[in-house]
């Protein structure tokens, strides 16, 4: 493509900057911004100031008053959105080079922009839908759970028929992981239509501590960070913690709120003088620079950016080959296939047993942060963005 400025339309149907995927649009708007690329953002609403953004319009403020997405039904809320920035992209063929959006929000900006011609990719931060729905659904029943009421795995035929549709009109499906574009494959979408990119972590906000700090201390100390419920595993690393040799003298920390009925459901797992529950935390770097490992055993993610943090906070990670997560197994981390208990034991046990190989997997995983930061991130972002273009023949000489 020619050398001028590369204008991209950002569509994100929720609060930009808030915690989660919140903080991934956020970190990708201003990581454009920095390579260069002139960013027009249309978020529902903005929580946290978007530096080098071109220009930002909200779509669910009115005479300054954010307008609760409850307030109007989250589905309505969604589609109202997606009709706004659907209008304003009318309005901005020849100012606008590709569109960027995410799911459950973006089926007439996506027919718009294949209308008028403009390249498009769709945010994928999760496994394929109907994939996620079937995983879930079968971990909760096998638990003799049921989904909470809203949430997001809940089997929903409306909504996967309208991402679906999503799926077939974007010219690429931006995934995070190897785990998300497999899903989409085993779901039957070519494989040239899937894209990987990457997530990162902030070098100002997440760093290890001293190696000796960590390293010097003969018990073994793991930290789960998450919300509590059975998709993100915690089950498993609790059984797989009693089972293991660590027990008796270490510490197994666990960060996050539960949803109702799963601390319940586990029962004994968590009555045990090795387990710490504190609870959500507002200082998550400070808990992984005090553990050796981060243990994230979940059935189903996109590229959990717990896990980024993790090691960015000298975390070795123990993660299941669902988790998306940066790693090389038995290089920097240790990866169980999902449900392996015997495994992510065992896992556990090489860690406690053997330091030299708990100080190798974490000087390597340490070597090679440069690799999975969010400026890392952005620039691939933009060589997708600038190759897209140069292949839809959208040349702006």
């Amino acid at each position: 493509m020619s050398s001028k400025t590369l204008r991209v339309l950002y569509s994100f149907p929720d609060d930009i900057g808030s915690p989660g995927i919140g903080t991934t649009a956020w970190y990708q708007v201003t990581g454009s911004a920095q390579q260069g690329i002139e960013v027009h953002v249309h978020p529902t609403v903005v929580v946290k100031p978007i530096p080098g953004a071109a220009r930002v319009q909200e779509t669910l403020r009115r005479f300054g008053v954010a307008i609760p997405q409850s307030l109007l039904g989250v589905e309505r809320a969604l589609a109202l959105h997606d009709w706004i920035v659907a209008q304003r992209l009318e309005k901005l063929r020849g100012a606008v080079d590709l569109v960027h959006c995410w799911p459950d929000a973006s089926l007439r900006t996506l027919q718009t922009a294949r209308r008028l011609g403009i390249p498009s990719v769709l945010e994928r931060p999760v496994a394929h839908t109907r994939f996620a729905y079937e995983v879930v659904g079968a971990e909760y029943k096998r638990l003799g759970m049921k989904l909470p009421k809203g949430h997001c795995c809940t089997y929903g035929e409306s909504r996967l028929q309208l991402e679906e549709k999503e799926y077939g009109l974007a010219d690429r499906l931006l995934c995070p992981s190897d785990f998300v574009v497999r899903t989409f494959i085993e779901k039957g979408t070519p494989a040239s239509k899937l894209v990987r990119h990457q997530y990162g972590y902030d070098p100002a906000q997440f760093s290890a501590s001293g190696e000796e700090n960590c390293l010097s201390e003969n018990h073994l100390s793991v930290v789960f960070v998450g919300r509590c419920e059975p998709w993100k595993g915690l089950h498993y690393a609790l059984e797989a913690w009693h089972s293991s040799s660590a027990r008796d003298h270490g510490t197994f920390t666990i960060c996050g709120r539960f949803i109702p009925g799963y601390a319940e459901r586990l029962g004994s797992l968590l009555n045990h003088k090795s387990v710490r529950v504190i609870g959500f935390t507002p200082d998550v770097p400070a808990q992984m620079r005090s553990a050796h490992a981060l243990i994230l055993p979940t059935v189903v993610e996109g590229s959990a950016l717990v896990t980024y943090e993790a090691r960015a906070c000298g975390c070795v990670l123990l993660v299941s080959d669902a988790s998306g997560a940066p790693c090389q197994h038995l290089k920097d981390s240790l990866v169980h296939q999902v449900g392996d208990i015997a495994t992510l034991t065992r896992h556990i046990d090489m860690l406690h047993q053997d330091r030299q190989l708990l100080k190798r997997l974490r000087q390597a995983s340490l070597a090679s942060l440069d690799q999975i930061t969010w400026t890392s991130a952005a620039q691939r972002l933009a060589e997708i963005y600038r190759a897209l273009i140069v292949n839809k023949g959208n040349r702006r000489d």
